[in-house]
C-alpha cells in the first residue's frame, strides 16, 4: 500500500449505495449517467459502481452560490 492512502477512502459502491450518499434516487443516477451529466463511474462486466471519490468531487462540483445561471 501507498503511504498516505487509505483503502477505506476509495470505496466502490454500487447504483443504490450511491444513491444514498449522493441523496438521489437511483434511478435519478441512472438517468444522469445515460445523458453524461453524472458523476464517473466504472463497469465491471455488467455491473457499474461509483467510486466515493468520485461521487464527493462530483457533488463538490455542484456547489453553487446562487439560483442565477452563469
Amino acid at each position: 500500500m501507498t503511504a498516505g492512502t487509505n483503502p477505506s477512502s476509495n470505496r466502490m459502491l454500487r447504483t443504490a449505495e450511491a444513491a444514498v450518499f449522493t441523496g438521489l434516487s437511483a434511478s435519478t443516477l441512472n438517468k444522469l449517467r445515460l445523458a453524461g451529466d453524472g458523476p464517473v463511474y466504472l463497469k465491471l462486466g455488467k455491473a457499474v459502481v461509483y467510486d466515493t471519490t468520485d461521487l464527493s468531487a462530483w457533488l463538490s462540483s455542484k456547489r453553487r452560490r446562487s439560483t442565477t445561471f452563469a
